[in-house]
Order: structure tokens, then C-alpha cells, then sequence
């Protein structure tokens, strides 16, 4: 009996949105002579993005006899599954990292902006020009920090994501073959209006998931 599977991609929130303000990088105008230049306001990254509330995991309904048919959620598999919770922290080590690392720019540049605009007019011009080059380059030094952190959070959003897919697809398989299944739908994204409670197969797939790991299987440090 040919068996057809149909699966999706896993989504993940869990990485920050760097605020980049408009202009941040480019050098303010002078001002006259005597006067300091306003400090600009520093930026801050905008608060990771709220993860998404599942629906919790019911216990397992009886699977209906000789059904073809059934679905599960991969969100939920790898939401809930040790390996995917596992996987989940590495992104929010490495995003709380670079939170931080961020902050601490943001600090020192707000630092050296208040230092501009309350005491530049008693510095005499090469130490006023002096701290708004400093100024100038800390605020492109931010933007690319930002930018190079967004992009690493998410290659490591993806790896753990596809490192997860390669371990659950044959999971996926072998269900779908234990129970003679034509079709197995990914209930996220199959527009499923009512199904019977025994089809989720979800429960099953967290349990083969967090079974024993083959030989070489072990998630990645």
C-alpha cells in the first residue's frame, strides 16, 4: 500500500527583532561653533517576539479501526518533545547573548551622547570632534552588530530546525506504515474543520520522538 505523507516545516518565534532606527548610522550635523550637538537617542532591540501558545497534547483517543486517514501537529512535536525543547533553549542562550551584548553598545553609546550634549561645549574642538567620531562609529558599529546577530540567531533557528525535520520525518513514515495510512495531514496548515479525536497522532509522534535515540542520533552540543 503506497503511503503518502504530508508534512510541513516547523516555524520558530523565538528570535529578537533588532530595532534599527532610520538614519542611526549617519553622521549628524554640526553644530555651531561653542554649542553642542543634541544627543541622539540611543535604540534599543525590540522585545523578542511572543511565542505562539499551542494547544496542549490531549491524551490519546483510541485510533479509529481501519482509518487511512490522520493528522498531526509538528509544531507541537517539537514544542513539546525533550529534543525540541532542547533545541529551543540553544536559540535563547544565543539570543539572550547577543541581547545583551547589544545592550551593553547601547549603554556606552548613550553614555558618550549625554557626555556631548552636557559638557561638549567645554571641550575644546578636537575633543568635541574627537567624541561625535566616536559617537559616529558606535552607531554604525550597532547597526551591523544588529544585523549580524539577526542573521545568526536565525541560521541557528534553522539548523536545529532541519536537524529536527531529519529525525521526525522517519518517525512520520513508520507511524504512517504501522497503521496503514494513505494520507497523514499536518494539522497547522491542512485546514482540518472537525476530525475524530482518535486521528491525532500527535501524542504518538512526541513519545517515538523522545524514545531511545539511534546510534549516532545524539542531538548536536
Amino acid at each position: 500500500m503506497k503511503v503518502v505523507v504530508v508534512t510541513a516545516a516547523i516555524a520558530l518565534s523565538a528570535a529578537p527583532a533588532f530595532a534599527q532606527t532610520a538614519g542611526q548610522a549617519k553622521p549628524a550635523s554640526q553644530p555651531p561653533a561653542g554649542q553642542a550637538r543634541p544627543a541622539q537617542p540611543p535604540t534599543t532591540p525590540a522585545p523578542a517576539p511572543v511565542q505562539t501558545q499551542l494547544p496542549p497534547v490531549q491524551p490519546p483517543a483510541p485510533f479509529p479501526a481501519g482509518a487511512k486517514i490522520a493528522f498531526f501537529n509538528p509544531a507541537v512535536v517539537f514544542q513539546t518533545s525533550k529534543e525540541g525543547q532542547a533545541a529551543l533553549t540553544r536559540v535563547k542562550a544565543l539570543t539572550d547573548k547577543k541581547q545583551n551584548e547589544n545592550n551593553d553598545k547601547q549603554k556606552k553609546l548613550q553614555g558618550d551622547q549625554q557626555k556631548l550634549q552636557t559638557g561638549g561645549s567645554m571641550l575644546n574642538d578636537a575633543a568635541r570632534a574627537q567624541l561625535e567620531k566616536d559617537i559616529e562609529k558606535q552607531q554604525v558599529d550597532i547597526q551591523r552588530f544588529q544585523q549580524d546577530a539577526q542573521a545568526e540567531i536565525q541560521e541557528l533557528q534553522q539548523s536545529v530546525q532541519n536537524d529536527f525535520l531529519k529525525k521526525l520525518q522517519p518517525i512520520v513514515d513508520r507511524l504512517a506504515q504501522e497503521k496503514g495510512l494513505q494520507l497523514l495531514f499536518n494539522s497547522a496548515e491542512a485546514g482540518l474543520a472537525w476530525a475524530a479525536p482518535g486521528l491525532d497522532l500527535t501524542a504518538e509522534m512526541i513519545k517515538a520522538v523522545d524514545g531511545p535515540a539511534a546510534p549516532g542520533a545524539a542531538p548536536k552540543p
